[in-house]
C-alpha cells in the first residue's frame, strides 16, 4: 500500500463532528484552512491564498479531538494524504484534499490548571481568525482508508 505523509498547520473551519461506526468505532471529521501569502511579482502586492483540507481522526484520538477542538482552533495535523476527484451538482469536476490524521496537536493558548500553555507546554499565542471562504465551499468526500469504508455511518 502506498500513501503520502503530510503535516499542516492551520485553523478549523467548523466544529468537529464526532460519529460512531456501526461497530462502535469513533471517527471525527473537520476542515482545516491553511493560509499562504505570496507576493505578486508584477504588482508587488501580497496575495493571500487558502487551501482547505478535510481531516478524519479515528479511535481514541477522534474522541479527544471532538472534545478539545472548536471552530477557529489552531492545530498541527500529521497524517496520510490523498486527493479525490468529485463532480459538483452542476457537472464541474473538482479535487478534494483529504488527510487521515495520525496525530492532531492543538496549538492554541489555553488555560490549564491556572497556567497558559501551548501544545508542548510552551507559551502560545492567540489563534488567528479562520480564513474567509469557509468549508461551506469544501467538496464532499471523506478522509479514510479504503479498508474502513464499510464502517462509515454516514
Amino acid at each position: 500500500m502506498a500513501f503520502c505523509k503530510i503535516q499542516v498547520v492551520g485553523n478549523l473551519g467548523r466544529d468537529p463532528e464526532l460519529r460512531y461506526t456501526p461497530g462502535g468505532r469513533p471517527v471525527t471529521e473537520f476542515s482545516v484552512a491553511v493560509n499562504q501569502s505570496t507576493k505578486n511579482q508584477q504588482t508587488g502586492e501580497w496575495v493571500e491564498a487558502t487551501d482547505w483540507f478535510r481531516v478524519s481522526v479515528w479511535g481514541d484520538r477522534a474522541e479527544r479531538s471532538a472534545e478539545s477542538l472548536r471552530k477557529g482552533s489552531r492545530v498541527l495535523v500529521d497524517g496520510r494524504f490523498r486527493t479525490r476527484e468529485y463532480e459538483t451538482k452542476d457537472g464541474r469536476k473538482g479535487l478534494s484534499l483529504e488527510i487521515t490524521a495520525d496525530n492532531v496537536v492543538p496549538l492554541d493558548k489555553r488555560e490549564q490548571d491556572g497556567t497558559f500553555a501551548g501544545a508542548t507546554g510552551a507559551p502560545g499565542g492567540p489563534a488567528p481568525a479562520p480564513a474567509p471562504g469557509g468549508p461551506g465551499n469544501a467538496p464532499p468526500g471523506r478522509g479514510f482508508d479504503d479498508t474502513e469504508i464499510d464502517e462509515l455511518p454516514f
